[in-house]
């Protein structure tokens, strides 16, 4: 078991080392979390959903639901300062040691460059739980579907959310009718 040291380190480590936050930390808490064995490959997608539906930081939430798996209550509690009180440290030292260099040409070069980073970093995490998670022609379709209405139409993931559960729903009922209907 992992003791709230442990716990601590580890999300501090996460929450210093990453760049951009939320989705950019994901391959280093997937990393982290299944290497030591505190989640299997196969909980972790259902971590990361649980964890978006909750209102909050993702990467926060995420320290949240792995914490109190291992520790409880006192786990999630040391998880999220882990995660949190680095970026607030690393912040707090930049706006008292930067201002006034937010307009130098060089510093807007430097974040410029490191974009792509962070779209790879939010990327290649997505792409590994899509090959885990989708395994069906139709979950492709629904997946294509989502991405597709949200990236081009800018359909309002909450819409698509609630269309899912509804034909899920009704996918379920009418599975569940015609198996009663079937033992007859």
């Amino acid at each position: 078991m992992a003791s709230l040291l442990q716990i601590f380190l580890v999300f501090a480590k996460i929450g210093a080392f990453t760049i951009g936050g939320g989705y950019a930390m994901i391959p280093l808490i997937q990393n982290e979390i299944v290497r030591r064995g505190w989640l299997t490959e196969e909980d972790f997608p259902d971590i990361v959903a649980l964890s978006q539906t909750a209102p909050g930081l993702l990467a926060v939430n995420i320290s949240i639901f792995v914490g109190y798996k291992l520790r409880g209550t006192k786990g999630s509690i040391v998880a999220t300062l882990g995660s949190i009180l680095p970026s607030f440290l690393i912040i707090l030292i930049i706006a008292i040691v930067a201002v006034g260099y937010q307009d130098n040409p060089t510093v807007i070069r430097i974040f410029k460059g490191i974009r792509p980073v962070v779209v790879a970093l939010i990327a290649v995490p997505m792409v590994n739980m899509a090959k885990k998670s989708v395994k069906t022609w139709w979950s492709w379709a629904v997946m294509l579907t989502a991405m597709g209405l949200t990236a081009f139409l800018k359909v309002s993931p909450i819409y698509i959310l609630m269309a899912v559960i509804v034909i899920s729903l009704s996918v379920a009922f009418y599975k569940d009718k015609k198996t009663k209907e079937g033992k007859k």
